[in-house]
């Protein structure tokens, strides 16, 4: 069984949006971890970007994109 994606969203980013969306119709199996109803994940978001508050961020095993291809 593949892995299971971590997606880190806010619902004030419309690049999140779109992602989610993208992830979907792909039907790529994530977690989603909305910041605005889990603040406490920001720390080991902030962690996955070099210390920036900027989301989307697909986490897919060692590989972590921050951002929606190339916006965000």
């Amino acid at each position: 069984m593949a892995a299971k994606a971590v997606f880190y969203s806010h619902p004030e980013c419309p690049y999140s949006g779109a992602l989610k969306e993208e992830l979907d119709e792909t039907g790529v199996l994530y977690e989603e971890i909305d910041l605005a109803l889990h603040p406490e994940q920001w720390e080991a978001l902030e962690k996955l970007t070099d210390g920036e508050r900027i989301t989307p961020v697909l986490v897919e095993g060692d590989s972590v994109t921050v951002g929606y291809h190339g916006v965000g």
